[in-house]
């Protein structure tokens, strides 16, 4: 099998420890690892599958010569902007987790169990997903398939984690450095900053990366994204109206078919998804699922996810483990 070198951009980030963690547990058939960071972290020690390696700071002249393969990027839209467009210069294929280059139209927006046959179509970078995308998108693959989604009203519950160690810390703190509200036994209706129209950039990033997902731009979606005070893990409440008539039955049979998706959906015994139960695991869970009865044909879907691993490290690693697998 081939063996491939493998750079981390962002290395000591909380995104970039979980890379770490995921690149432990999933063994990618890789021969050289280059762990890169700022300044401020160059020549920390960090152990890694058995060997320590010394973080490099990330410059120009440390990207050459080593012949990397893939570079894992989360270490900001601005660092991918700069060097993503130098990795790509010395022979790598980027995929990066920020949101420079994901509705660039010469990007791949990949999601591995919807869309991976996308991620070959790269002219070097290929991008990650917003977090709360990729747990949405998985279970409206399996349904779109099946039934062709009309419209999508998306809710999310987000974790102070999906904005980074800040947020995190805010909430253990009760203080305000991330947020411009305490966080802590609060919930914010605001994430990302305000656009004219009154929604928010990541309300807009879930509405037009789905489509670009999906690769169906006449979907009609909605969105409204809200902050609250969980450590780690996503949930969404998605309703969603469809084309073709549905029946509960099918749509739980299509979305137990679906890799990556885990359906926990027993009212009797009180069971349905949490993000406690979502905790570092990389399944996205499904439950509360019931049929819509104000439209012709459409269901109410509840999702949870880790945010830091499917929603971004470990979707970042099947990305490039789907392109070695293959290795077209």
């Amino acid at each position: 099998m081939k063996k491939y070198n493998l750079a981390i951009v962002g290395a000591t980030g909380m995104v970039g420890n979980k890379f770490l963690q995921v690149l432990e547990e999933r063994k990618l058939p890789v021969e050289n690892f280059y762990l890169f960071a700022s300044a401020k972290s160059a020549g920390k020690k960090i152990d890694f599958l058995g060997k320590e390696h010394t973080v490099i700071e990330l410059t120009p002249e440390n990207i050459k010569g080593k012949n990397i393969d893939f570079a894992l990027f989360s270490a900001g839209g601005a660092i991918s902007k700069e060097y993503a467009p130098l990795f790509v210069k010395e022979g790598a294929t980027v995929i990066d987790n920020s949101s420079c280059w994901r509705m660039d139209k010469n990007v791949p927006l990949v999601v591995p169990e919807v869309n991976g046959e996308e991620a070959f179509n790269n002219k070097g970078i290929i991008s990650n997903p917003n977090c709360s995308t990729i747990q949405a998108v998985v279970p409206l693959k399996a349904l779109h398939d099946k039934y062709k989604i009309k419209r999508v009203v998306f809710s999310t519950y987000q974790a102070v984690s999906g904005a980074g160690l800040q947020g995190y810390k805010d909430l253990e703190n009760g203080t305000t450095n991330k947020f411009i509200y305490p966080i802590k036994n609060n919930v914010i209706p605001h994430i990302d900053s305000f656009l004219p129209n009154g929604y928010t950039k990541e309300e807009l990033k879930m509405i037009e990366e789905t489509k670009k997902i999906l690769n169906d731009y006449s979907l009609k979606i909605t969105a409204t994204t809200v902050r609250v005070p969980v450590f780690h893990g996503h949930s969404e409440s998605v309703n969603i109206e469809f084309e073709k008539p549905c029946t509960l039955s099918g749509i739980k049979e299509a979305l137990k078919n679906m890799p990556g998706v885990v359906v926990i959906d027993d009212t009797d015994k009180n069971e349905y998804p949490m993000p406690i139960y979502a905790e570092d695991k990389d399944e996205i869970f499904v439950g509360r699922i019931r049929l819509d009865d104000t439209v012709e044909s459409g269901c109410n879907l509840w999702i949870v996810s880790d945010n830091i691993r499917k929603g971004a490290a470990t979707n970042t690693v099947q990305i490039a483990e789907y392109m070695m697998k293959h290795n077209k």
